[in-house]
């Protein structure tokens, strides 16, 4: 998969070095990107009081094969959506409407975590020789670690893994006994989704909490279906990771709840090290 540039970053970066002329076309194509990458060059010559040929120009200046390349980029840049470009009406401010958001996305998913659709991923991680968690990017890089986290303090031996190459050498190294957990709030992860079709190649077994219906959901053969809420209002933070650490969370519980005597006897020894090691009080998170 190749880089596309960002012709909006180009055109920023640039703008100083521009002449007067190209300087305005630059102003009506970030002011209205969307008119800009549909407009004809009469038009956007129009607009921009400029000759045809200065659009031209200003292709080239812009490091653009020719006008159709320009508006080609220019279309692609809209990709993103246009809450990136422009100000969207903003939602309730303060403390309290992070609290909210994060309340009813785990509502809305409470709802899709069902005995189910988690007994029979609990049936296949409890067999496991071993589990592998594999997730990419911000967010299921760090759930990633928070589930290896959750598991190896049960007694289940449990590795995570982020990086692309890394996750290719686990997967074909995996066993027929072992189970792989993919994570991805989007379900678009092509890096996830290819180290989850190698595991199943040599024979594991693929847990996916992601959404239903999309790309690596379709490699599952167990799906924890996820919804993520995301609003055009793109300064507060995405929800979604709660919800997918709450699904991780239901299915550590039933899996601990499944082999009683083995987790309480490795959070009792947990228990005793850190107790020994803090000094705290009886009642502290675990682990900290």
């Amino acid at each position: 998969m190749t880089h596309e540039p960002d012709i909006v970053s180009r055109i920023n970066a640039l703008f100083g070095q521009l002449r007067d002329a190209e300087q305005k076309i630059a102003r009506v194509i970030l002011e209205d990107i969307s008119f800009a990458s549909e407009a004809s060059i009469s038009e956007l010559a129009l607009r921009a009081e400029v000759s045809e040929a200065t659009i031209t120009r200003f292709a080239r200046a812009v490091d653009c094969k020719n006008v159709r390349d320009l508006k080609l980029r220019l279309a692609q840049s809209l990709a993103v959506g246009q809450r990136f470009y422009a100000d969207v009406p903003a939602e309730p401010a303060g403390l309290h409407a992070v609290y909210e958001t994060v309340k009813a996305a785990l509502d809305h998913n409470a709802r899709l975590v069902t005995d189910e659709v988690i007994e029979p991923a609990v049936d296949a991680l409890a067999e496991a020789r071993q589990i592998i968690i594999f997730g990419v990017g911000g967010g299921s890089t760090v759930l990633a670690q928070e589930c290896q986290y959750r598991l190896f303090r049960l007694g289940f031996t449990a590795t995570a893994y982020s990086d692309p190459m890394l996750m290719r050498m686990a997967a074909a190294a995996i066993d027929a006994n072992d189970v792989v957990i993919c994570l991805s709030a989007g379900g678009y992860s092509p890096d996830v989704q290819e180290a989850a079709e190698i595991a199943r190649e040599y024979g594991a077994l693929v847990v996916a909490i992601t959404p239903q219906g999309s790309p690596l959901a379709g490699e599952a053969d167990y799906l924890v279906p996820m919804e993520p809420i995301e609003t055009d209002y793109i300064f507060k933070p995405s929800a979604s990771r709660y919800v997918m650490m709450a699904a991780i969370d239901v299915l550590v519980m039933e899996l601990a709840v499944r082999h009683k005597r083995k987790s309480r006897e490795t959070l009792r020894r947990i228990k005793h090290t850190l107790d020994n090691h803090k000094q705290g009080a009886d009642r502290l998170p675990l682990g900290d």
